[in-house]
């Protein structure tokens, strides 16, 4: 069973982009998404890897000689549109499809595409999220357990590789950033990074702290994209448009801003009120934040990343004790 387009909906809105900006109380109802009218785009990235971009997190897929490899789905109601933009590319089939997080504008055609044959592939924490359903930290809203069909059929722990006759995909783990489970791709022969929404190009950042999100995990995943890339590689980001490395330091520099600006509110003892008012990232914000209230969310989400303590050290300490025993 795919999941219900209003929990659909709910979560392109709350997640994505623009229209992903959050808030602490919840919102009005969004209007229904009219995916009749969504248009996939198509970039071609080189060396047989392709952008698409429609509604959602955008997508990579990189050819092989005996298949497809596909980061990311967008939503269920796309899946027609989406395979006929691959069509286009190539006649032959997505083999492997790889989830960089759990999100349901990133996962929404797992279960479709698996039907289709493809082999769904994400960090193991990726698949306990969709199995067990999740809660927005910032609204409250809730999105039920995914159907057994679309949940991932092959998790890793730390790394992975996606092995096909003229493609190699690298994947890897990187803790505590956007969520606990992000993957990032590196796609090494056509110098292509595909790095869901650890990275969002042009505007802040969704880190999902009830979700093991964390602004320093993504300060890591910067750091790591960096390293691996160079003038030349393009970058599929999970939101905006494709980006170089220099699209990637700035992000970097934003989010370096951000936290030590916050972490100082932090030390001061605010309260998430506190910071808000304060507005500590206003300079920021004509880069980064389309709205006022994309500019609020992501200072409430950077402040739980520095304020929240660990789930672990919420624990009694005689369970913490017990545990480490």
């Amino acid at each position: 069973m795919i999941r219900t387009g209003l929990a659909v909906v709910a979560t392109a809105v709350l997640l994505t982009g623009i229209a992903g900006a959050q808030q602490q109380s919840p919102p009005a109802a969004p209007p229904p998404v009219d995916f009749s009218k969504v248009e996939i785009k198509t970039a071609d990235l080189g060396d047989g890897v392709y952008m698409l971009e429609g509604q959602g997190g955008n997508i990579t897929v990189a050819t092989a000689q005996d298949g497809i490899i596909m980061v990311d789905s967008e939503f269920a109601p796309l899946h027609d549109k989406i395979k006929a933009a691959i069509a286009v590319i190539s006649n032959l089939p997505v083999k492997y499809l790889v989830n960089t997080h759990f999100h349901g504008d990133h996962t929404g055609g797992n279960e479709p595409f698996a039907r289709d044959g493809a082999l769904v592939v994400s960090e193991v924490n990726v698949k306990t999220r969709l199995a067990a359903g999740t809660t927005n930290g910032l609204t409250g809203a809730k999105t039920p357990p995914a159907s057994a069909g679309a949940l991932p059929g092959k998790t890793y722990t730390g790394a992975f590789k996606i092995r096909m006759n003229g493609r190699v995909a690298d994947l890897k783990h990187i803790a505590n950033a956007h969520t606990d489970g992000d993957t990032y791709v590196w796609f090494k022969t056509a110098n292509v990074l595909s790095t869901g929404d650890t990275f969002t190009n042009g505007r802040y950042p969704n880190i999902d702290f009830a979700n093991g999100g964390n602004i320093k995990g993504m300060i890591a995943a910067t750091d790591a994209y960096l390293k691996l890339t160079n003038a030349r590689s393009r970058i599929v980001p999970g939101h905006g448009p494709i980006a170089d490395k220099s699209a990637l330091k700035e992000y970097r520099t934003m989010l370096v801003t951000a936290r030590d600006r916050m972490a100082k509110l932090v030390k001061d003892g605010k309260s998430e009120d506190d910071a808000v008012a304060a507005k500590p990232f206003a300079d920021l914000d004509a880069k980064w934040a389309p709205t006022d209230l994309a500019s609020k969310n992501f200072i409430r989400v950077v402040y739980h990343s520095l304020a929240d303590k660990p789930a672990a050290e919420n624990k009694p300490l005689l369970k913490r004790i017990l545990h480490r025993s």
